[in-house]
């Protein structure tokens, strides 16, 4: 089999779910148990503004971009900063530093619920979004550093050599040189953030039990099991459509920049 065989396979295992579900959210529910693989027979929008306003995916969907967009920022920024540090400076505890950070990748997630949630608690950011935000940051920094770590590690020392002889200081050699050099690994590394923080579930549901703060995961949980049997699942097959599209926009953004390497940036 070849190489083009398996992609096309792949492709079609990947591509015929997602447009099946696309067009089951334009149906009624009768429509989706009477033929569920048939045409719709009207296309409008009416399942989209049912599972946006009556169902309240409108108030998780903004939570969740307030959320995830904030602790992206965030991760971003800081995990570029510690990984710039830790691969380009030698100083005592760097080696030591980075071996945590790398501990923090094997470390199970429900192992720290119950003192994050005691932390929160005492802090008074439990059930509310900056602390879920927080929570988002730690949890994948770890990743972002380890991630980027070698593109910073692997970055020419002639061209920080020439920034410092043109009388660029620290900060301005990081964020308007070392920086766009690295772009293809934060490009990279901010697609795989962002799809980790918008799909997280256990975090949420554990630390954050406030329904007015609750996220799409959560959302879309609840949505699906509020009504048992009578779930309106042309509104919930709508619902699942809205919470993927950010992802594929994100992609759109981003893909460009993974094309490039950091080789091709240095010589630019």
């Amino acid at each position: 089999m070849s190489a083009h065989t398996v992609l096309i396979v792949w492709s079609t295992i990947v591509i015929v779910p997602l447009l099946w579900t696309v067009m089951t959210s334009f149906k009624s529910t009768s429509e989706i148990f009477a033929s569920p693989f048939s045409l719709p027979e009207n296309w409008d929008f009416t399942n989209y503004v049912n599972a946006w306003t009556t169902s309240g995916i409108g108030d998780f969907f903004i939570n969740t971009v307030i959320v995830v967009g904030a602790a992206l920022v965030i991760v971003m920024i800081l995990g570029a900063m510690c990984a710039y540090v830790l691969a380009r400076f030698d100083f005592f505890g760097a080696r030591a530093i980075y071996y945590l950070m790398l501990a923090g990748l094997t470390f199970p997630v429900f192992l720290a619920i119950v003192p994050l949630f005691f932390v929160l608690k005492s802090v008074g950011l439990l059930n509310t979004l900056p602390g879920l935000i927080l929570t988002y940051v730690a949890f994948a920094l770890p990743f972002t550093v380890f991630f980027l770590y070698p593109f910073f590690k692997d970055l020419p020392d002639e061209i920080a050599e020439a920034a410092e002889v043109d009388g660029a200081g620290e900060w301005r050699k990081f964020f308007q040189i070392m920086l766009p050099m690295a772009r293809p690994g934060m490009a990279s590394v901010a697609i795989f953030n962002f799809l980790g923080l918008w799909n997280q579930f256990l975090l949420p549901v554990a630390l954050n039990t406030n329904r007015d703060n609750y996220v799409l995961s959560q959302g879309m949980a609840s949505f699906a099991s509020q009504a048992n049997y009578a779930v309106d699942f042309g509104a919930l097959f709508a619902a699942v459509v809205i919470t993927v599209v950010p992802v594929f926009i994100v992609y759109l953004i981003f893909q460009r920049q993974l094309q490039g390497s950091v080789t091709a940036g240095t010589m630019k």
